[in-house]
Parts: structure tokens; sequence; C-alpha cells
């Protein structure tokens, strides 16, 4: 099947313009994160939220993907794992959105790039992958740099804390799951990853609208687009990321999506002044440290494509 025409190859190798487009699409995500978090704050219920932010992702992949890739969309040659994978997607939106309500946006993001490692761990067992020694000790590693960030005396919510740490198990199923549609075209599975959350919100509509309803009567035109910008930076980012890696080798690009942490930590510090502290960044550099090295690790290994690699935080979501 011929690409999408807005993710379509311009080259056979473009490894800086793969990079800045991974670059982009980790701003773009975090920008989803924020503005989830600020309309949140100005006291839009977390279900409406998500409504817009699939909803609105939904309409411009589909407006903007030929009649082919929407056609080959309703015919994904597993249906079960699209739809197992929407489902973990929007249950990941819930819990990251909640988690984001309780801590700052930097801690929350860092916690996410704990699932690739959990997926790199639990190899053996979910993807019958031979158990390697390394992938075991980036994982510690990774964890215990999650520990420095929730140390006590770190002044985190253990709510938030909570749900940051079940965002990262099911972002870890979710990567499990992107395995099982890789047979299908990306534009297939970004479709589907709009649509399944805004088919069962949709439905929940009756039971959402009453309790936004007070919210959104009293907000004015900027709250209206941020709302809205959730599902545009959504898809954009997502769309980025696809391009990125039909330029790039993804063992190029991993090292660069933990810019994703930089880009929640200066936009926390713009909006709500939040910024982490040094042993906060100690265990936020720990974990880039142990994907970076177990990513170049498995990439020397096997350079054959399929090895994980972190998605992006929230906007995953």
């Amino acid at each position: 099947m011929r690409p999408p025409r807005f993710v379509r190859r311009v080259s056979s190798s473009s490894p800086l313009a793969g990079i800045a487009l991974v670059i982009l699409a980790s701003w773009s995500l975090s920008t989803l994160d924020t503005s989830g978090k600020w309309i949140m704050a100005a006291g839009l219920p977390l279900a409406f939220l998500c409504w817009v932010r699939f909803t609105v992702h939904l309409a411009l992949v589909a407006a903007l993907a030929p009649s082919s890739a929407l056609r080959a969309a309703l015919r994904p040659r597993r249906p079960y794992a699209q739809f197992l994978r929407g489902a973990v997607m929007l249950s990941a939106t819930f819990s990251f959105f909640t988690a984001l309500r309780y801590m700052p946006q930097a801690e929350a993001t860092s916690i996410n790039f704990l699932a690739p490692l959990i997926v790199l761990a639990c190899a053996p067992w979910i993807l019958r992958e031979p158990a390697r020694l390394s992938r075991w000790m980036a994982a510690l590693a990774g964890f215990a740099g999650i520990l420095i960030i929730i140390r006590p005396g770190s002044g985190l919510d253990p709510v938030g804390v909570s749900f940051g740490l079940l965002t990262a198990l099911l972002f870890s199923i979710q990567y499990v799951c992107t395995r099982l549609v890789a047979i299908d075209s990306p534009m297939t599975t970004l479709i589907w990853s709009g649509g399944v959350g805004t088919i069962g919100l949709t439905a929940a509509l009756p039971f959402i609208v009453p309790a936004a309803w007070p919210a959104l009567r009293e907000f004015g035109l900027q709250e209206w687009l941020v709302m809205a910008s959730t599902g545009v930076w959504g898809a954009l980012g997502h769309v980025l990321q696809i391009q990125a890696y039909r330029l790039t080798p993804a063992s190029l690009l991993a090292p660069f999506l933990y810019l994703q942490i930089v880009a929640a930590s200066i936009l926390g510090w713009l909006v709500w002044g939040d910024f982490p502290d040094a042993l906060t960044w100690l265990g936020i550099a720990v974990i880039c440290g142990s994907g970076i090295v177990i990513g170049a690790i498995e990439w020397r290994r096997s350079p054959a494509p399929g090895t994980p690699v972190p998605e992006a935080g929230g906007g995953l979501s």
C-alpha cells in the first residue's frame, strides 16, 4: 500500500530530518500533556477531556488520510489486537492525565519511560525472546531511577505516583500490542488508536456531559481553544513520529525520544513554575541512560526491527 501523502518517504535516508521530526513530535506531545493538565485545572472533567482528545485526533487523521488508508483501516488483519491496543491506550490516557492532576509534568513523563524497560525485562515470557542479563540490569537501573524520583521527601503526591506507575505498566502492555498489530500499516493503527477511544467515550456521553456542562458554560474562547488543541497536538505528534521513522532508523532516533522529558520540564516550568530538583534530575538521568545503553546493546546484537523503543508519554495517549 502506498504511504499516506502526509507521511510519504521523501528520501531513502534522511537522519537529520528524522531527528528534527522526532524532536518536534516530543514537543507536540508534551504540549498535549500541558494543555490537558491546564484545562483540567480550569475545571473540565477528565472523561470529557479524553473524549475531546480522541475525537479531534480521529477527525484530523481521517480528514488527512487518503481514501485507500481509510479503507485499509476498516479491514485490519488483526482487529482484536487493534481493539485491545486502542482500549489499553484509552486506559493509559485516563491514568496519565490523573497522574498529571497530582504531580508535576516532568516527573510524570519520566515515570512513563520505565515502560520499554518493563517490556525488555519481561520479554522472555511475553514475547518469547531469549532471557538476557543486560535487559534485566537495564530494567533494574530504570527502577532505581524511579525510586530516586519518588523518594521520601520528594514532595510528590502518592496518588499521582501510583497512577504514574500504573501508566507505565499500561504503556508496556501497549508496546506489546503494538508488536501484535505491526502487520498493519502505521496509518491503520493510528486510526484505530483514535477510533476505539472515540466510540467508547461517545457511547458514554450521556453520563459525561452533565458533569462537564457547568464548566463548559463558564469557558471562554481561550479554554475552548486549549481543550480542542489536545486532539490537534496528539494527532500531530503521532504523525510526526510516523514520518520520522520513515526517514531514519529507530535505533538512531531512540536517544532523542528522551528529549520529551526536557520538553515536559520546560513547559512545566513556564506554565506552573515546577522544575525538577537536582536529585530528580539524577533519577531522570539514570532512566534515560539505562534506556539509551540497552537500546545501543540491542541494536548491536540484532539490527532487525522490533526492538521496543519508548513511545511518547501522555501523547501516546
